[in-house]
């Protein structure tokens, strides 16, 4: 372990929290059908890090093998997906969502293409609105997030 500051994460509802104590490495995305699968999405965000520089701050992730050689971990309570490892490996990547600052991190390489979904390629161009300009006012003041917050407070 180092003594620089952690970079940390969790799942959604709290009950499991991160922390690495190393650096982030190979930000990827995956479109392996796995992937599609395991994140119930197009594709799966991931960053690598040591596990040895991996500790579960706050409870422990559930795990399942989607193969003889991968384990994935999530959180059982609220099944957000937290990591996927290869048992030969000495790495273990955290999806990068489940990271408190999900921005700093950008995936540099695509994994799994032979299965990518073609809409993938018309995402950027789909029209978007803000939170705010689909959900009436009386809904918003009620429509309060019950996720844990990002960082510990």
């Amino acid at each position: 372990m180092t003594d620089r500051v952690p970079i940390t994460g969790g799942c959604q509802c709290g009950a499991v929290r991160y922390a690495i104590h190393g650096a982030l490495e190979n930000p990827h995305i995956c479109h392996c059908r796995m992937c599609q699968k395991a994140f119930g999405n197009y594709f799966a965000a991931l960053v690598g890090a040591k596990k040895a520089e991996l500790q579960w701050a706050r409870g422990k992730p559930e795990f399942f093998r989607s193969s003889e050689i991968v384990e994935r971990g999530f959180c059982r309570d609220c099944g957000t997906p937290l990591s996927f490892a290869y048992d030969h490996s000495e790495r273990i990547a955290v999806s990068i969502g489940s990271l408190d600052e999900p921005s700093a991190v950008t995936p540099a390489h695509q994994f799994g293409i032979e299965s990518r979904l073609p809409v993938f390629a018309l995402l950027h161009e789909l029209p978007g609105t803000r939170t705010e300009d689909d959900v009436p006012p009386d809904m918003m003041a009620k429509l309060k997030s019950r996720q844990h917050p990002d960082r510990e407070r």
